[in-house]
């Protein structure tokens, strides 16, 4: 009967009941930071002048093997690399500072730069990311790193990427390391419970965050030799037949 109950801590989000509605979550954007890479395209209806504020593109190719790469194949890509003080080296415009700012914004004030000055009265700005990530690890289906290819991603989206938990994932006791102010910080979250998701700090995932999914009492017994510690059903039943076949010898 006992091996037949649900365990309490299996289920997500177990504090909301059905067609109860709850409040939205207010989005956090990713923004770059110092040691990011980005990609920033000017188009114009002259091409020749747009080619000015592009940066001279190569055959790129990353990731090779594995499902998690940030290019699958080869592409032209051209990388601006955010230095430690924010900036980019943009092509005529110079030092231009977007460390804090999303891709979006990033893209419009390049525009407004390239307008204000007169440069291409009629850009258009494209920004993406380029080498942005986050890892998962433990007790996941799909462990690894995941690049990061929109604007806000939660952790219940990153874990969507790795497969979800495992049966042998702890549900509340998931673990978040973010660096932050060159300190790293660990936040703790508690999958079955939806207000201490929602309002944990690691809701909103960030680049270069590691997201840890703690193994729960059953995996950390097969963890060990065979399984066999006093814990474990088969350290009985061995313990048991050696006594067992010590009382045989005895009679």
């Amino acid at each position: 009967m006992v091996g037949c109950q649900t365990p309490k801590t299996i289920g997500y989000f177990q504090d909301i009941q059905p067609g109860q509605g709850v409040p939205s979550v207010q989005p956090k954007y990713i923004t770059f930071q110092p040691g990011d890479k980005a990609t920033i395209i000017v188009k114009s209806k002259d091409p020749e002048l747009a080619e000015l504020f592009n940066l001279s593109t190569v055959s790129y190719r990353v990731g090779q093997g594995t499902n998690n790469s940030y290019y699958n194949g080869s592409q032209n890509v051209s990388f601006y690399t955010i230095d430690l003080d924010g900036n980019i080296d943009f092509p005529v415009l110079g030092k231009v500072h977007i460390a804090g700012l999303q891709r979006g914004e990033v893209a419009s004030l390049i525009k407004g730069m390239l307008v204000g000055k007169d440069l291409v009265k009629d850009a258009v700005v494209t920004c993406d990311f380029a080498n942005l990530y986050f890892s998962v690890l433990g007790e996941v289906a799909k462990p690894g790193q995941y690049s990061i290819d929109r604007d806000q991603i939660t952790l219940l989206d990153a874990l969507g990427k790795a497969g979800d938990l495992t049966i042998y994932g702890k549900r509340d006791s998931v673990t978040v390391m973010r660096n932050e102010g060159g300190l790293n910080k660990i936040y703790k979250v508690d999958l079955c419970s939806w207000k201490d998701v929602s309002s944990s700090p690691a809701y909103f995932i960030q680049q270069n965050d590691v997201i840890y999914v703690t193994p729960n009492d059953t995996r950390a017994r097969q963890s060990t030799v065979n399984g066999n510690n006093v814990r474990s059903t088969s350290f009985w039943i061995s313990l048991a037949s050696l006594f067992t076949s010590i009382a045989v010898l005895l009679k």
